[in-house]
C-alpha cells in the first residue's frame, strides 16, 4: 500500500505530512521517494539537539514568537541544527516565525552553504514559506502545534511553496505575507554543524503594507481616496522581499474634481519575460475600471518611473503568474499624490493636439497630408503655471509617396530670461530625431526671452519641442505647417521606414530617387532599395544624376560622410558588394550577377552637410547567357590581349556586359595592365555612368572601377590564380575607343626560373621575352628590350608574289608551246629545220619559314601576339 504526498508536502515532527514543495512517494518498504531519489528510514532518529526553543522529539525544531509589538521591532538570529546522522536518514527541522497582531516577519540570509545540488536540491535544501496564513500562527500562538480541519483556515500543508533552496548562493530577502513564515530544513548528510546556515529575522510592522481601504476578501487589492490621504508610499505587498507567485492586486486611487493623480515608482524590479510582460507585469489604466483607457504595461527593471492621470481617477494592478521556475524579484516601491496644480489639459485639445496617456502635459500632433494647426503653451491664453515640463511631438507624414518638413512660425512668445542662458525658462527645439537616441543634452535651438524668434523649418519629418517652465511666468503660441518634401515611387515598408521594394511583377522599369531630390535629402538617413526581378531576370542600374556628399568625391572605402552602395543578394542572403560611391562620382551601369536573387542599393547620410541625391533608373530584363556579349573563359595560356568590342574602331552606344573570367596555373598570380583605356566619362567631375572597367582581383574582393582618358597607369595583380574584368555600358553609351590590356602570368615564388622583371620584380615564362608586348607591366619594358630584329612575313606580298610567278611561268609554257607549233608547219612546208638545245635556267629558290598568328574566337575578344621567323638571305 502506498500512501502518495502531494506536491509541496514535508515531514513533521510527529510523523504527519506537511508542505515540501516536491511530489514525494512512501513506498511498502519504508523508504521515502523524492522524485525518483530514495530516501532511507521511515522513522528519524535524534542524535543530537540544540534547541532552546520550541524542542520537537527530534530536538531542531523551533518557533520564535513576537511580544508586544508597540512601535518597537524584534529581531535576532537563528542558526542550522548540530545533528549527528550516521545512519543517513532524512531529517527535518521546522523553524516558525509568528509575528504578533498586525506584524509580518522579515528574514534575510547571513550565512547560508548547504550541500544539496541546484536544480535538484537532493541531500539537503531549505523550503521558505512566506504565505501561511494567519490561522496557523494563531493555533501555534496557542500550542497547538498544528492546525486541524479546514474550519481553523490553512494550515501548512496548504500553503504555497516559496521556494527551495540549496548550494552556496542564499535566498534573497522574504517578508511574509501574513503573521507567520515558516522555514523547513531538510537533511540526509551525517553530521550537520551550525555554519550551514545563518537567518536574521525581524518582525515588522504590517501596518506600512496596508494602503487605505482593503477590499472585503482581497489580500492586496486597496481603494486610496484623496480625502483620507493626499499623498503616501505605494508598497507591493512584500517589498523589498520577493513577491509571492499568483498575485492579482489592485490599487484604486479616487481623487477630488479637477485632481490628478502622480505616481513616481523609485524602484520597480518585477520578472522580465519579454517587451511584451507576458508573465509577470503591473498595469496602469486611465480611470477606475480596466475597461478605462490603458496608460501602459511595465515589467523588468525600471527606475523613477513617472505616470500621470488624465483625471481624478486611476487604476493599477499587479498579476504575477503561477509558474515552476524560481524569482526573487522585490517588485516596487513609490510615492502617489493628488494634485490640483498638475497642468490642465484644455490647452491640448483646443489646438488639435492629443494628450500622450500618462504624462503630465506631454503631446503629439500628428499631419494629415500638408495640414496645419497651432501649438501653445500650458494655460494658454493666461500665463504657465510653474515647475512644468511639457513635450511637443510634431510628427509630418514619412512614407513611399511622402516626406513632409515641418515649419513653425511663432505668433506670441514671451519667456522672460533672468541669466541670459535660457537656464530657467527654455523652449527647446529638437529635429533630428534626438528623442529616439535619448539626447536631450544635444537641441538644435534653445529659445527664451521677450524677442519673438524667427521661424524654423525641420530637416526632416519630425520636430520636437520640450518646454520647461522653471520658476517663471510667461506665455507662447506657434503655428506649424505640414510641407510636402520629397516622393520616392516603390512599395513602402509596413513601418514606416526609408526601404523601398522594386519587383518586376509590378514593373518592369521605372525610377528611384534620393529623399527629396531633386532638393536635398535629410541628414541622418538610412535608406534601402531592393529590386527583385523574377526567375531568368536581371535587373540593370543606370544613375543619370549624382551628387552624394558635398565634400569629398571618391570611391571604395575613402567614402565615409553620405555614400551609396550596391550589392548583389544570393538565396542563402549572403551579399557581394558591387561598390561605394560618394560625392559627383556617379556609378557605372550596375547589372546584378548571374544567380543573384537581388540588387540592393543603400544610401546613408550622416549629420555634416547634405546634398540634391541622385535620380536613376532600374530595368527587368531576360536573364542572358554569361557570354552573349563578349567576354570568355580564359586559361591554359601564360600571356593574352583583351580589347573592349570593336576595337580598335569604338565599341557601340548600346547596353552590353562583357565579362573577361582569367585564370592562372597553380602557383602563378595574374598581372593585368593597360596600354590603351579611352572610355567615356570622368570619375573626378562626373563619374562613370555611361560606360565602366571593373576589375576584381579576387572572387572575394571588392572591384576597382574606372573610366575616362588613362592610357597607362591601370594596373592590377589578382591576389591569388583568378582575375575578373568586366566592361558594361548603358543604353545612354555614346560610344569611345575602348580599351587594349595585356594579361600575364606571374609566378608567385622568390625563387624565378624564368624573365625576371628588372624595374616591376614580377617573373613571367621565358617564352613571352620579346614577343612584341609588355609583358612586365606598365612602366617595365625589360622584356622587351636587347630584341633581335625580326622581319615580319607579309602573308598578302607573299601570295601575290606568288601568284605573279606562277603567271609568268604559265606565260612562258604558252610562248614555247605555240613556237612548237609554229616550227613543225614550217618544216611540213620546207627543210625541217635542225634540233636545236634548249638551256635550262637555274634558279635559287628562296627558303622561308612561318610561325602562325594565334588568333582566339570571337567569344573570348582574346588576341594574341603574331609571330614571324627572318627571311634567309638569297
Amino acid at each position: 500500500m502506498r500512501k502518495r504526498r502531494k506536491q509541496g508536502d514535508i515531514l513533521r515532527k510527529d510523523g504527519s505530512v506537511g508542505t515540501s514543495g516536491r511530489g514525494e512517494d512512501m513506498a511498502e518498504d519504508g523508504q521515502w521517494r523524492v522524485e525518483g531519489t530514495v530516501l532511507k528510514c521511515i522513522s528519524f532518529a535524534l542524535v543530537l539537539s540544540l534547541s532552546p526553543v520550541g524542542s520537537s522529539i527530534y530536538g531542531c525544531d523551533r518557533v520564535l514568537r513576537s511580544g508586544e509589538m508597540g512601535t518597537g521591532e524584534e529581531n535576532g538570529t537563528v542558526e542550522g541544527p548540530s545533528l549527528l546522522n550516521p545512519d543517513l536518514h532524512a531529517q527535518h527541522c521546522i523553524y516558525t516565525f509568528v509575528a504578533g497582531m498586525n506584524g509580518r516577519v522579515q528574514i534575510t540570509f547571513e550565512a547560508f552553504n548547504l550541500r544539496g545540488q541546484p536544480p535538484e536540491c537532493t541531500g539537503e535544501y531549505i523550503d521558505l514559506f512566506a504565505e501561511v496564513e494567519d490561522s496557523y500562527g494563531t493555533a501555534l500562538a496557542k500550542g497547538k502545534g498544528k492546525v486541524k480541519g479546514k474550519g481553523d483556515g490553512r494550515d501548512l500543508i496548504h500553503s504555497p511553496l516559496g521556494g527551495r533552496y540549496c548550494g552556496v548562493i542564499p535566498p534573497r530577502t522574504r517578508i511574509s505575507l501574513y503573521r507567520p513564515l515558516v522555514l523547513a530544513f531538510f537533511t540526509t548528510k551525517n553530521v550537520t554543524s551550525p555554519d550551514i546556515f545563518r537567518v536574521r529575522y525581524q518582525f515588522i510592522n504590517g501596518s506600512t503594507y496596508e494602503l487605505g481601504g482593503r477590499l472585503p476578501g482581497r489580500v492586496c487589492s486597496f481603494v486610496l481616496r484623496a480625502n483620507t490621504q493626499r499623498s503616501g508610499k505605494l508598497l507591493s505587498p512584500t517589498y523589498p522581499g520577493a513577491y509571492p507567485k499568483g498575485l492579482n492586486c489592485s490599487y484604486r486611487f479616487q481623487g477630488d474634481k479637477d485632481q490628478r493623480i502622480r505616481l513616481e515608482f523609485r524602484d520597480f524590479d518585477l520578472f522580465y519575460g519579454g517587451p511584451h510582460c507576458p508573465f509577470d507585469y503591473v498595469r496602469v489604466y486611465d480611470g477606475l475600471e480596466t475597461s478605462a483607457p490603458l496608460v501602459g504595461t511595465y515589467c523588468g527593471q525600471r527606475r523613477n518611473l513617472v505616470i500621470y492621470s488624465s483625471t481624478e481617477n486611476l487604476l493599477i494592478t499587479l498579476t504575477t503568474m503561477e509558474r515552476m521556475a524560481d524569482a526573487q524579484n522585490r517588485g516596487f516601491s513609490g510615492l502617489y499624490e493628488f494634485s490640483e496644480v498638475i497642468a490642465r489639459l484644455d490647452f491640448i485639445t483646443q489646438s488639435g493636439g492629443e494628450h500622450i496617456r500618462g504624462t503630465q502635459c506631454d503631446q503629439k500632433v500628428l499631419s494629415g497630408k500638408e495640414t496645419n494647426g497651432s501649438v501653445v503653451s500650458p494655460n494658454w491664453p493666461l500665463p504657465y503655471m510653474t515647475n512644468i515640463i511639457c513635450r511637443y511631438f510634431i510628427y509630418g507624414m514619412q512614407d513611399s509617396q511622402n516626406l513632409e518638413r515641418v515649419r513653425l512660425e511663432f505668433k506670441d512668445f514671451w519667456m522672460p530670461d533672468t541669466d541670459g542662458k535660457c537656464s530657467e525658462t527654455s523652449l527647446k527645439v529638437y529635429m533630428r530625431g534626438q528623442e529616439e537616441t535619448m539626447e536631450y543634452d544635444k537641441p538644435d535651438h534653445v529659445l527664451c526671452g521677450e524677442k519673438r524668434p524667427a521661424g524654423i523649418v525641420s530637416e526632416g519629418p519630425r520636430m520636437l519641442l520640450i518646454f520647461s517652465s522653471g520658476q517663471g511666468k510667461g506665455f507662447f503660441k506657434a503655428a506649424y505647417r505640414f510641407e510636402t518634401e520629397y516622393q520616392i515611387p516603390g512599395t513602402a515598408a509596413p513601418d514606416g521606414s526609408c526601404r523601398f521594394t522594386y519587383r518586376s511583377t509590378s514593373a518592369m522599369q521605372g525610377d528611384f530617387n534620393s529623399p527629396r531630390h531633386p532638393t536635398n535629402y535629410p541628414p541622418n538617413l538610412l535608406c534601402t532599395y531592393l529590386f527583385l526581378p523574377g526567375k531568368d531576370e536581371q535587373v540593370r542600374l543606370i544613375f543619370d544624376i549624382f551628387v552624394v556628399d558635398p565634400i569629398i568625391t571618391a570611391f571604395g572605402k575613402e567614402c565615409r560622410n553620405d555614400w551609396l552602395e550596391v550589392w548583389n543578394v544570393y538565396q542563402d542572403n549572403t551579399t557581394r558588394l558591387v561598390g561605394r560611391w560618394c560625392g559627383k562620382r556617379a556609378p557605372g551601369p550596375i547589372q546584378s550577377n548571374v544567380g543573384a536573387v537581388a540588387l540592393k542599393v543603400i544610401l546613408n547620410t550622416d549629420g555634416d552637410g547634405v546634398s540634391s541625391g541622385f535620380k536613376a533608373r532600374y530595368v527587368f530584363e531576360k536573364l542572358k547567357p554569361l557570354f552573349k556579349d563578349c567576354g570568355g573563359n580564359l586559361s591554359k595560356v601564360e600571356s593574352g590581349v583583351i580589347t573592349s568590342p570593336g576595337w580598335p574602331g569604338q565599341y557601340n552606344a548600346v547596353a552590353q556586359t562583357c565579362t573577361w573570367y582569367i585564370h592562372a596555373r597553380p602557383g602563378h598570380r595574374l598581372l593585368l595592365h593597360f596600354t590603351t583605356f579611352h572610355v567615356e566619362g570622368d570619375p573626378q567631375s562626373r563619374g562613370c555612368p555611361g560606360a565602366t572597367v571593373r576589375v576584381w582581383e579576387s572572387p572575394s574582393a571588392d572591384p576597382a572601377e574606372d573610366c575616362g582618358e588613362n592610357s597607362t597607369g591601370l594596373q592590377f595583380v589578382s591576389e591569388a590564380n583568378t582575375l575578373r574584368l568586366m566592361f558594361i555600358t548603358a543604353d545612354k553609351a555614346v560610344g569611345a575607343q575602348g580599351f587594349q590590356a595585356i594579361w600575364t602570368e606571374i609566378k608567385d615564388d622568390p625563387h624565378c626560373d624564368g624573365f625576371h622583371c628588372s624595374k616591376n620584380g614580377y617573373c613571367i615564362s621565358d617564352n613571352l621575352r620579346c614577343n612584341g608586348y609588355e609583358n612586365c607591366g606598365v612602366g617595365d619594358k625589360t622584356d622587351e628590350l636587347n630584341c633581335v630584329e625580326r622581319r615580319e612575313v607579309n602573308v598578302l606580298l607573299l601570295v601575290g608574289v606568288g601568284v605573279g610567278i606562277l603567271g609568268v611561268l604559265m606565260l612562258g609554257v604558252c610562248i614555247c608551246c605555240h613556237r612548237k607549233r609554229k616550227r613543225r608547219r614550217g618544216l611540213g612546208r620546207g627543210r625541217r629545220p635542225d634540233t636545236l638545245p634548249i638551256a635550262a635556267s637555274a634558279v635559287s629558290p628562296h627558303r622561308m619559314r612561318n610561325i602562325c598568328d594565334h588568333h582566339s574566337s570571337s567569344l573570348t575578344g582574346l588576341r594574341y601576339a603574331s609571330q614571324a621567323s627572318n627571311i634567309d638571305p638569297v
